[in-house]
């Protein structure tokens, strides 16, 4: 970028971190719009990073570059998945210490309803995907290509970048780009949509906000006992970075581990937490525990909450971005629509159901919701409407089972809508497809 006859003159990792910047004061600032007591907040930012994407990544890429051999060479993609992926650790890690004093005893008093939320939702999207094919069939003429693109919408809208890859892993090889625009139309409307319906839903049913937070306040913190207890523990530093940056080490070790899904083992498709659940679960831990031996682990709230939200600001910029550039290119009205039915129907039902069967209270529905539709944006949306940090004890409840089966859910509409309309899927993803069932077959027997 170049101003007044290059007097100023930005360019680089340089105008990378100014347009970082130049995001978040925009978009923070129409996050703060409100209209009838509804805003955006922080997904602002995401909204303005996929404009910058669409109108200005062009000029990121030409900037952003390496010299390799005397040539040119894009790198904006890296440094941008690099601004998204240390986003989401400083998110969910701090979500992560936040939540863990309280996590584990909600757990244990709402351990099967977790699971049957997090499944009800994620089947719901399945078939509301699986809909969206029998609905639009006629006016594609590629089966193969509309199914890989509607498991893509559905990735999408659950904003779940591990159904993203397995669907990827699963489709045939010229299929993997219907994947990709799929992904990038539905997940606009993922993030917002959750976003708004976690505000909307507490001023439709015009809920008492202290009674609420009182309900999903499951346990006392102890805190005059974790101060007496903090004066005998070594503090490696005042602000908690050892312990933040020990817990993210440790989480994503944890989330790269693979668990084969296939008979081909770790060559073929494989499962792991990913980086956000592999994070999640450390950091859980760590909160719960609060120290190893003599040193701490605690930090305090205030720091947590800067993470929280950096992270958050960072996270949905890199991801805005990137998706921007390709959004205007493959963007169809009705591949939008197809992502608005797959993102609201599960949500609602799952709402419903955690309302009327489980009988969960509104803050601790909510927050299993956002855990099921797997959206960390809409998490630290509901934070801030709720005023109250219990919320995401029942998002990380709910996640890790929202998080396979989400997966399962993608590779199995792939190979099953494929071989039935579509002509016979790979023979890998078959056998992956059959040794899944087993396993999954397996563990319920058990």
């Amino acid at each position: 970028m170049s101003l007044f006859g290059g007097v100023i003159s930005v360019s680089g990792i340089s105008f990378l971190m100014f347009s970082v910047m130049v995001i978040a004061v925009v978009g923070y600032a129409l996050g703060r719009i409100t209209i009838k007591g509804i805003n955006l907040g922080s997904a602002g930012v995401f909204v303005i990073a996929l404009l910058f994407g669409a109108f200005f990544g062009d000029a990121l890429s030409a900037s952003v570059v390496q010299s390799v051999d005397g040539q040119a060479v894009d790198i904006s993609a890296n440094a941008l998945k690099m601004v998204e992926n240390l986003g989401l650790i400083l998110f969910v890690a701090a979500v992560g210490f936040i939540a863990g004093p309280n996590f584990f005893k909600n757990l244990k008093k709402n351990f099967k309803s977790y699971i049957l939320l997090g499944l009800v939702i994620i089947l719901s999207g399945g078939l509301a995907c699986a809909a969206c094919f029998f609905i639009g069939r006629g006016m594609e003429t590629d089966m193969s290509e509309f199914v890989a693109l509607l498991v893509g919408l559905l990735a999408g809208a659950l904003t779940s970048t591990p159904a993203f890859s397995a669907a990827k892993a699963t489709v045939a090889p010229e299929y993997e780009s219907a994947v990709v625009v799929g992904y990038g139309i539905a997940y606009l409307f993922g993030v917002i949509g959750v976003v708004l319906f976690v505000q909307l839903i507490p001023k439709l049913l015009k809920a008492d906000m202290d009674k609420e937070r009182a309900l999903i306040s499951v346990v006392d913190t102890g805190k005059g006992e974790a101060d007496k207890d903090k004066k005998k523990l070594l503090e490696m530093d005042g602000f908690g970075f050892f312990a933040f940056a020990l817990a993210a080490v440790i989480g994503v070790l944890v989330g790269a581990i693979k668990i084969p899904l296939s008979s081909q083992g770790l060559s073929g498709t494989t499962f792991s937490l990913t980086t956000t659940g592999g994070v999640l679960l450390t950091t859980l831990v760590f909160g719960h525990l609060g120290k190893i031996g003599p040193v701490s682990l605690k930090i305090e709230k205030k720091i947590l909450e800067v993470f929280r939200e950096f992270g958050l600001m960072l996270f949905l910029t890199g991801a805005g971005v990137a998706g921007g550039s390709k959004f205007v290119e493959y963007f169809k009205p009705v591949y939008f629509l197809y992502g608005v039915i797959i993102t609201i129907l599960p949500m609602v039902i799952g709402f419903l159901f955690a309302k009327y069967v489980l009988k969960l209270s509104l803050f601790n529905n909510l927050g299993s919701v956002c855990g099921g539709m797997t959206s960390t944006p809409a998490l630290g949306t509901l934070i801030n409407v709720t005023k109250t940090d219990d919320v995401a004890s029942a998002y990380a409840a709910t996640y890790p089972i929202a998080l396979i089966a989400v997966v399962l859910v993608a590779q199995l509409l792939i190979i099953g809508l494929t071989s039935v309309f579509g002509g016979a899927p790979a023979a890998d993803a078959q056998a992956a497809c059959a040794d899944t069932l087993l396993a999954v077959i397996s563990s319920v027997q058990i």
